[in-house]
């Protein structure tokens, strides 16, 4: 059974603005006005849900999708930078933001590995992959990188390297053990 799967990256909020570690803080009026905009290019979807985030449930919401929260698709858990910036973080532990960016199995933070959220997102596709039909979430972009390298079968090592920008929408399609991408659809 064909599964299809819709990624929606959520809208501007100041975290995103200020590459700030998400703090739980609300969308940007910006932000929510483009989700509006942008809610008659979403496809219709058997399934709506979201990562558990402010930011996301709002990006669903201003889409006008009424999504149920999934706690499995949650962003990378940070630790102790939640609501530091990077370049605060940087400067005040180098040595630990850079063993963080090579190494998929750090957590500097006192948070989550790459690694372990990139299992915990292999862990909820498999599960979806037996719900066929299409199902459309609104998530973290880490979510979006975690499940392009799956699909992809590529190393965590590569989660850094790939971009996903507010309000788009990564496909995939396929079923377990198999899945075919279409990246960084604008809404």
């Amino acid at each position: 059974m064909t599964v299809r799967l819709v990624l929606v990256s959520p809208a501007f909020s100041r975290a995103l603005r200020e590459a700030r570690f998400d703090d739980g803080g609300p969308l940007e009026a910006a932000g929510l006005a483009a989700a509006r905009a942008a809610a008659d290019a979403l496809p219709v979807a058997d399934r709506l849900l979201a990562s558990p985030s402010a930011r996301c449930r709002e990006t669903a919401a201003a889409l006008g999708a009424a999504a149920s929260d999934v706690g499995e698709l949650a962003g990378l858990d940070v630790g102790r930078w939640r609501g530091r910036t990077l370049a605060e973080v940087s400067a005040a532990e180098t040595e630990a933001v850079g063993a963080w960016l090579a190494d998929p199995a750090a957590a500097p933070h006192g948070g989550e590995s790459v690694g372990a959220l990139c299992a915990r997102a292999a862990a909820w596709l498999e599960g979806a992959a037996t719900d066929g039909g299409r199902t459309l979430a609104v998530v973290e972009p880490e979510i979006v990188r975690a499940l392009v390298l799956l699909a992809l079968d590529a190393p965590a090592s590569a989660f850094w390297r790939i971009d996903v920008p507010p309000l788009t929408a990564t496909e995939l399609s396929g079923r377990a053990g198999r899945w075919n991408l279409r990246a960084g659809r604008p809404l």
